[in-house]
């Protein structure tokens, strides 16, 4: 999951830095993420696992690091 995330992050995230080289709990907001990138990176993460983040989902929070957006993804994908 975490590869895919990355691969979502370096096509999508509009980051400075290489999503390859970011640390699991870095601050993606920090790394160059924007809330516009942030859209197009939730939606290609619901193409590449065929779920729908939940509304409550939504949030900063959930897309401010690879860890956070792994364990929202993992409790959708078990859905």
């Amino acid at each position: 999951m975490e590869t895919t995330i990355r691969e979502v992050l370096a096509a999508h995230g509009r980051l400075a830095a290489d999503a390859s080289s970011i640390g699991t709990a870095a601050d993606l907001y920090q790394a160059g993420l924007t809330s516009h990138a942030s859209v197009n990176v939730m939606l290609a993460l619901e193409d590449e696992f065929d779920v729908e983040f939940r509304d409550e989902d939504l949030t900063k929070s959930t897309f401010s690091s690879i860890d956070s957006i792994s364990t929202v993804l993992g409790s959708l994908v078990r859905v």
